[in-house]
């Protein structure tokens, strides 16, 4: 064996060492969390930019049907030439931005840390929610909605990964929760102020809500300056004492405690290791030049997609992908057109997507207490069979009473279903949501940030996120002339990729319930040096 690969088995076994020996900081899943306060509010904090994704997903579900909304943007007004593609592509536009945003979101978070890459998203979110405030015509509002998608992306992507990097093992599970949970809670909050905005006469019934997200943006930009450095990312610089001095404060105990140092340990060990695996890989780019740095970014990506890592890569890109495809986002973008499938009056159809939004978001409070309780695994498992059920009784619902649906509409004068086929159909809708809760809706943000080596993390969520994006992008575009030229073919659709999901979770998602960052290369079997299996 050469002394290269003893260097690297020695540093590998030391951190092996360090992780079987390791003293759990705190207890496991939700009680943990008030041994780990400080951890806790740092999460949450971070988690605000999944606030500000969820609240721009809660005003587009609303505005879109607006009649103040739609007389300022025609185009995209029921009867319009090309109505539904206009739609479509106006909504898809914040995904797109994103899209590109996740393509920078690996460099930006390792050359300028976590924290800062959030500041400089909240400038960029700020940007383009001005700009849609004040948007007067078509072309402007979807400029504007790229410029917002692309903060959105930086600032709903590296909470997750500075969440994962600052998290004892024991309590990841339930703080990386609070992504989900912040994005569900921001749809909650912009459905109801956004239906409470509709009685407002004049344009100001949807400038309001784009103009109201900026406020907790400003929060989020001026407090994050005061939260700690990832002590993985000041690791991976070389500023080993600076990451001592930051994990001491994440845990609150002193930097000589033996978890803390046992810690500091594993996390040196860990990039000790994968920088030597990338001086093995590429020797020729350690040379501190300009070009050198370029090359060697490009391979880092190139990484991601050879065999040491393409398991993880496939994990986290198809994780992303389904959680779209079972058709959440559909749902949330267009609900109130959807419940017109099932015959319900326009102000019904409103109330009804606020109620849907409200079970989702009791769904993803309960992962809190089941994400470290029962692992990843089989809430994915259960969630895509629970969704499966759903899609398929309301596809035949809504398939056996295409023209009948008049029949079965609300009582205007009550308020409510009169038919057991529309009271079915809308309460399968709301078993979906409470079901995509604790399963689809955090484990997908959850995992990607657990997988990647230390030295490729942020790029590996970076293609994760970049996969939800462009996936969020195609069923923004083709939900609206799904819904309205095939009617239950929509749910058929999104109940096949439910059954898929459950499938493909079996076969290829594994459980990272309870593992540290470092204890990944077991957990996919490959832990040797040379990248090739």
């Amino acid at each position: 064996m050469h002394e290269k690969d003893l260097h690297t088995t020695s540093t590998n076994l030391s951190a092996t060492l360090f992780t079987t020996l390791r003293v759990p900081c705190c207890a496991p899943g939700f009680r943990g969390l008030g041994a780990s306060y400080y951890v806790a509010l740092c999460a949450l904090f971070s988690a605000l930019g999944g606030l500000l994704f969820g609240y721009d997903q809660g005003v587009v579900s609303v505005i879109l049907v607006e009649e103040q909304f739609l007389q300022r943007f025609s185009r995209i007004a029921s009867g319009s030439t090309g109505a539904g593609f206009w739609k479509g592509l106006l909504t898809a536009m914040i995904e797109l931005g994103a899209l590109i945003g996740a393509l920078n979101q690996g460099w930006i978070a390792d050359k300028y840390s976590r924290k800062y890459s959030i500041v400089m998203a909240v400038m960029v979110f700020t940007l383009g929610s001005s700009l849609q405030t004040a948007a007067m015509d078509y072309p402007m509002l979807v400029v504007a909605r790229s410029i917002g998608g692309l903060g959105i992306e930086l600032l709903s992507r590296v909470a997750p990964l500075y969440i994962s990097e600052i998290s004892p093992p024991e309590i990841r599970g339930s703080l990386l929760v609070l992504e989900e949970l912040s994005i569900v809670t921001g749809i909650v909050i912009a459905f109801w102020i956004t239906y409470g905005t509709y009685y407002m006469s004049g344009e100001w019934a949807w400038r309001l809500p784009f103009l109201l997200q900026i406020l907790p943006a400003l929060v989020l930009g001026a407090g994050i300056l005061f939260l700690p450095f990832s002590p993985r990312w000041l690791a991976s610089k070389g500023r080993d004492e600076e990451a001592l001095v930051n994990l001491a404060k994440l845990r609150q105990l002193p930097t000589t405690d033996l978890r803390v140092q046992m810690e500091w340990i594993e996390i040196r060990a860990e990039v000790a290791l994968h920088k030597e695996i990338s001086q093995e890989r590429h020797p020729k780019l350690q040379e501190k030049t300009t070009v050198n740095r370029l090359k060697l970014e490009i391979a880092s990506w190139m990484d991601c997609f050879k065999k040491r890592c393409w398991r993880r890569t496939h994990v986290g890109v198809g994780l992303m992908f389904f959680q779209q495809f079972v058709g959440i986002n559909a749902l949330i973008y267009y609900s109130p057109t959807l419940f017109e499938t099932m015959g319900l009056d326009y102000n019904m159809r409103l109330i009804m997507s606020g109620v849907l939004n409200i079970t989702q978001l009791i769904g993803v409070i309960s992962s809190l207490w089941t994400m470290d309780r029962f692992g990843r695994r089989p809430l994915l498992l259960i969630g895509s069979a629970a969704m499966f059920i759903a899609h398929l009784i309301i596809a035949t619902l809504v398939g056996k009473f295409p023209d009948n649906w008049p029949a079965h509409r609300p009582d205007a004068g009550r308020q409510m279903l009169t038919c057991d086929k529309g009271r079915a159909s809308v309460a399968m809708l709301l078993f979906y949501t409470v079901s995509f809760g604790p399963s689809w809706g955090p484990v997908p943000w959850a995992v990607p940030s657990e997988v990647f080596l230390s030295s490729l993390r942020a790029k590996g969520v970076a293609l994760s996120t970049s996969g939800n994006w462009f996936f969020n992008f195609i069923i923004g575009l083709i939900t609206p002339p799904l819904v309205q030229d095939t009617g239950y073919g929509a749910y058929v659709f999104f109940a096949v990729f439910c059954l898929l999901s459950l499938v493909w979770t079996f076969f290829f998602v594994p459980e990272t319930n309870g593992k540290t960052l470092e204890e990944m290369d077991r957990v996919f079997k490959d832990m040797d040096s040379t990248g090739e299996g």
